[in-house]
């Protein structure tokens, strides 16, 4: 039995996920042609998507994975909430989605991208949103779904010495815990 054979099961992502989840989002950088950025460890993923339960947080990432016949995972999406002031009310950006080789073409892209938009639908958000490269041929997949490009909105991004340069300059003020 091939994989296109038999669906993959869509469900949230458990402990014992993290390291293929992991091993796929250096895939995923690779694909990208920026292997070197990528520096993601299973401790790292396992912390933001588990927490531990003395923290009294919750997680502020959130992941489903597609799982082939075996319950091993073919594709994930990672995903955490946004809030729009307009709108008053959260949405879901998609950090990154990610469907090995061996899947693709068997809708599981699409089926994770639905679950997203029934999250969405069942809490009262409004948007899911995620970027994209500009040379990445998913583009046509994405129109296929209705999506649109949001080309009227440029995205920035503070890192490095810039952001620790940006943070030198802050005023001291007590955050609650995010």
């Amino acid at each position: 039995m091939t994989l296109a054979d038999q669906a993959p099961t869509i469900r949230p992502a458990r402990p014992e996920d993290v390291p293929a989840v992991v091993a796929m989002v250096h895939e995923l950088a690779d694909y990208e042609r920026a292997p070197e950025q990528c520096h993601l460890t299973g401790e790292q993923l396992a912390a933001a998507l588990f927490p531990a339960a003395p923290s009294g947080r919750g997680p502020a990432l959130f992941g489903h994975v597609a799982v082939d016949a075996t319950d091993q995972p073919v594709a994930f999406a990672l995903w955490f909430l946004n809030f729009s002031t307009w709108e008053g009310v959260h949405g879901i950006y998609l950090e990154d989605l990610y469907v090995r080789p061996a899947a693709r073409g068997t809708g599981v892209g699409r089926r994770l991208l639905a679950t997203l938009a029934a999250i969405c639908v069942e809490r009262g958000y409004r948007r899911l949103e995620w970027w994209m490269l500009n040379w990445n041929p998913a583009a046509r997949f994405y129109a296929a779904i209705g999506a649109t490009p949001m080309d009227e909105w440029v995205p920035y991004r503070l890192t490095g010495t810039a952001l620790h340069e940006l943070a030198g300059k802050a005023t001291a003020v007590t955050y609650p815990d995010a």
